[in-house]
């Protein structure tokens, strides 16, 4: 792609309609913090500098269960703190100025046309953006892609996807080409993206370019989602887990089965996996719950027995941290569905 060609695909990620192009920034902090904690979650924000009063530039539109966000600070900014029990991954796109994204022993750098992506619940993550900054954001809630992932593939990718925060797009990419296509159609048509089949048809495609590049780069290949690239011990404790998560084994448990010591095991985990024996089982019992509900076959208390839980207000509130969602709500999608 050209430099003028990729100049062009930059100014036409913008989802405004012509008469909301008119230039209006807002310049309360209370303000600007009331929208963000809406449309993405809650989180700490610092200037940096002298300029500490912002001239943000903020617009949104939902796509099906995806917000897009065209947004601005107007300063220099940090962002971290990111609430961890939000149920959003974040993909953030650069469409000018320059960002840095940070993440524990890692940090990307972006400019034009490249999106970062994290799940704010599995990996701590900080933002630095310039003053110069304008980003096209989408919010995503997991349940959207677990949704997703079950309907195509008939399972959920593994804790290494979603603790794996990675850098997709650029020139000439699939997901740039289809971030302009979206931003031209929410343009031309904002009540059909909004409320209408267009969103909807636009929401899943997003979601399923979104599942797909994630794990492209995350090494997770989604039509073998229970396959783990680590040494045998750990593919044997996951295959365990998978088959005897409804009977709540214990960690020593796990580890006597594969052969290893409970701390060379939780060692292995953290390394291949992204996460611990005791996550993966609850990620694996909460998964197995979320298939009942989202079948229509089952009540909450049912799923949820099936699967080991017997305090309904824990297991409530773990779901809901989980998929960013009730039990009861998934429940009624899916029968309303």
């Amino acid at each position: 792609m050209s430099a003028g060609s990729l100049i062009g695909m930059r100014s036409l990620l913008d989802p405004r309609p012509m008469e909301h192009r008119t230039p209006r920034t807002v310049d309360d902090w209370d303000a600007i913090r009331a929208w963000t904690d809406v449309k993405y979650m809650h989180f700490a924000v610092r200037p940096v500098g002298r300029a500490t009063s912002p001239a943000s530039s903020m617009y949104s539109i939902s796509i099906g269960g995806i917000i897009l966000t065209h947004f601005s600070y107007g300063v220099h900014v940090k962002l971290d703190d990111f609430d961890s029990e939000s149920g959003n991954v974040l993909a953030l796109t650069t469409v000018r100025g320059r960002t840095r994204h940070g993440v524990p022993r890692n940090a990307a750098e972006l400019s034009g046309d490249q999106t970062f992506v994290v799940d704010c619940g599995h990996t701590p993550y900080r933002l630095d953006a310039d003053q110069d900054h304008l980003q096209l954001n989408l919010t995503v809630p997991d349940r959207l892609l677990t949704d997703l992932a079950l309907r195509w593939y008939g399972d959920v990718p593994s804790a290494r996807l979603w603790s794996t925060p990675c850098v997709i797009g650029g020139p000439s990419s699939p997901w740039l080409a289809l971030l302009d296509f979206a931003t031209r159609t929410a343009a031309a048509a904002p009540d059909d993206v909004a409320h209408g089949r267009v969103g909807r048809q636009l929401e899943e495609m997003l979601a399923a370019q979104l599942l797909t590049e994630w794990a492209r780069h995350a090494g997770v290949d989604l039509t073998t989602t229970s396959a783990v690239p680590a040494p045998g011990y750990v593919r044997t404790a996951v295959h365990y887990i998978d088959e005897h998560a409804r009977d709540l084994p214990t960690i020593a448990e796990i580890a006597q089965v594969a052969g290893v010591s409970v701390r060379a095991l939780s060692g292995a985990f953290a390394k291949y996996l992204g996460t611990s024996p005791r996550r993966y089982l609850v990620e694996r019992r909460l998964q197995g719950v979320r298939r009942e509900l989202t079948s229509g076959t089952q009540s909450v208390a049912a799923a949820a027995h099936a699967w080991g839980y017997v305090n309904m207000g824990s297991f409530a509130g773990a779901y809901r941290r989980r998929f960013g969602e009730l039990p009861s709500q998934t429940l009624r999608r899916a029968t309303r569905n």
